[in-house]
């Protein structure tokens, strides 16, 4: 587990200002390359807020702390982006959904492939997302 610093340099790098509610919901996020919805964190911090949770969120994706997935489940997702991040089309990376146990993965070593679009488009981001079985899932099914 990171120390509190760690969250509070974090948060400053972003130039956010870290209260303790924002340290809780961004210690709350922090769940390696899987990804997070916002009725997950409301399940993880009783305590909290919805309205609170869901305003810390805006604050996290427009400074880009944080970055969205919409992987078709209906419920967008979340991760921490790492501090060499800016969210540009060049930090666009695959992201994998399991079909089992609806769990969302940041793919972060597999970028997107380039798309070249026909003249007059402007790309602006890039949603990537592979559908399958997670490693869990796939050995607890036998399927390998």
């Amino acid at each position: 587990m990171a120390s509190e610093q760690y969250y509070i340099d974090k948060l400053k790098h972003r130039g956010i200002k870290p209260t303790a509610t924002r340290l809780l919901i961004l210690r709350a996020m922090f769940r390696g390359d899987e990804t997070v919805s916002l009725p997950q964190l409301e399940k993880l911090l009783p305590t909290v807020d919805k309205s609170t949770i869901s305003r810390t969120l805006s604050v996290f994706l427009i400074n880009r702390l944080i970055h969205v997935v919409d992987d078709g489940s209906g419920s967008l997702k979340y991760n921490v982006c790492s501090d060499d991040c800016d969210c540009g089309v060049e930090d666009e990376h695959t992201h994998f959904y399991c079909e089992n146990c609806q769990r969302t993965f940041c793919l972060k070593r597999i970028h997107v492939p380039v798309v070249s679009l026909p003249g007059g488009f402007v790309l602006n981001s890039i949603n990537y997302v592979i559908k399958g079985l997670c490693p869990e899932c796939a050995e607890k099914l036998g399927r390998k």
